[in-house]
């Protein structure tokens, strides 16, 4: 265990470290106090959800592993969600995504879902002190098996679909008005095809469609907030996705609304980082969603990697802190999966927290009047500041294991719950 006074005394000498560089780290401890990172519900059950737990992933979704200890019923998952955030430090959300409905009063298809099935999530939030956010879900089911969903050439398909999508919106509505807290609605497609197709134009045209019938259908922005997320591909859809990068960017820039920026939905190659300041010229609020790919969209447990690192020294460096939306994104079933939570999350918090801890007025200063080797070192020279100090102080001050601690409290965790489910 660690001992507080060490702590205690190696955060002060950090502490005179970093005013050395101008940098204010009781601020910096104060400032990670006010985000929020919205914890992603599919974690703890492999993306199966409640709606039907025996039912098969499909839509280029997919959880490889069978580690013991799955939730599987709400009570197990939010028993799960309870004892990752008891070992993160500051404040958390929780995602749900539709098929995570309490369905057991009785069965609704998609289309018939409504705030009822989400009644003993709000009470539930209520009572932990969080918030909520949303995300329609348009895979795994039988009128998403084709490829297609909003911009399916049916109209039928594509009318179930469109009120799929109208009643999420209406339930992160009444979510964000019984917690009183902002509830983030995402909206992602797995639309588009294996192979060549001469038909692109007109997926993506009836794509925009259903789009503009799902959002006529006006919420309180004050309570609700929509955001649409591309992907470059998906698995059985490698030849193209109707909802790509280019569109979403031109309707959400079209529509006033929010753009989600995914990690791994670009090319191994793109730095999603590089495009948080040319997006925030048009969209003045953004969803991320922070993963790990590797190759691809494989949606590993989050680490403090360098385009982490980046994505949130771009977020701080542009000032848009208080204009972004953090949410996780991954499913790994081979690992305990309460851990995959705690890495992937406290991850995260500390890219953000390194990212404060940049002397970034002192860099900017260099940049602006051209001493560009000066800059140079300095980005070198906080590489190596004593950052662990700081992150062990805010652990401490939030009363959450601090360091490696958490390992052994996951470990008693796993031998005295998981594995007896």
């Amino acid at each position: 265990m660690s001992n507080p006074e060490n702590i205690n005394n190696t955060y002060n000498i950090a502490r005179e470290r970093y005013a050395e560089l101008d940098v204010n780290t009781d601020d910096v401890l104060q400032q990670m106090n006010k985000v929020a990172i919205s914890m992603h519900c599919w974690q703890a059950d492999d993306v199966t959800g409640f709606e039907n737990p025996d039912g098969q992933l499909s839509g280029g979704i997919q959880a490889t592993g069978n580690f013991p200890g799955k939730a599987v019923t709400i009570e197990q998952a939010k028993q799960d969600y309870e004892k990752a955030m008891s070992l993160l430090p500051g404040k958390q959300r929780l995602n749900l995504h539709a098929i995570y409905g309490d369905f057991r009063e009785g069965k609704a298809d998609r289309d018939e879902i409504g705030t009822k099935q989400f009644q003993s999530w709000v009470e539930w939030a209520k009572e932990q002190q969080i918030g909520l956010d949303f995300n329609c879900t348009l895979f795994s089911h039988p009128k998403a098996d084709s490829g297609y969903t909003l911009s399916h050439n049916d109209q039928s398909i594509r009318d179930f679909w469109i009120e799929h999508v109208k009643r999420c919106r209406e339930i992160s509505e009444y979510i964000g008005k019984e917690l009183n807290s902002r509830c983030i609605h995402n909206i992602w497609i797995p639309d588009g095809s294996k192979d060549l197709t001469v038909n692109r134009f007109k997926h993506r045209a009836l794509l925009k469609e259903s789009l503009d019938k799902i959002m006529d259908d006006k919420r309180d922005p004050a309570m609700m907030a929509d955001a649409v997320e591309a992907k470059l591909f998906g698995i059985g859809l490698e030849a193209y996705t109707v909802g790509s990068h280019e569109f979403y960017l031109s309707y959400a820039v079209a529509r006033k609304m929010m753009l989600c920026l995914d990690i791994g939905h670009f090319h191994p190659t793109e730095q999603v980082s590089d495009k948080v300041s040319a997006v925030f010229q048009f969209i003045p609020e953004l969803l991320f969603h922070v993963t790990r790919p590797i190759r691809w969209d494989s949606d590993h447990v989050v680490t403090l990697s360098d385009e982490v690192r980046a994505l949130f020294e771009e977020i701080v460096w542009a000032d848009k802190l208080d204009k972004v939306n953090i949410g996780l994104d991954f499913f790994d079933a081979s690992i305990n999966r309460i851990g995959a939570y705690v890495t992937g999350v406290r991850a995260a918090q500390k890219a953000l927290m390194l990212a404060l801890l940049n002397p970034t007025d002192k860099l900017r200063e260099y940049d602006e009047s051209g001493r560009y080797f000066e800059r140079l070192a300095l980005f070198e020279e906080a590489k190596t500041m004593p950052f662990s100090a700081v992150w062990d102080r805010y652990c401490l001050e939030n009363g959450v294991p601090t360091g490696a601690d958490y390992i052994g409290e996951i470990h008693q965790y796993e031998k005295k719950v998981l594995s007896k489910r």
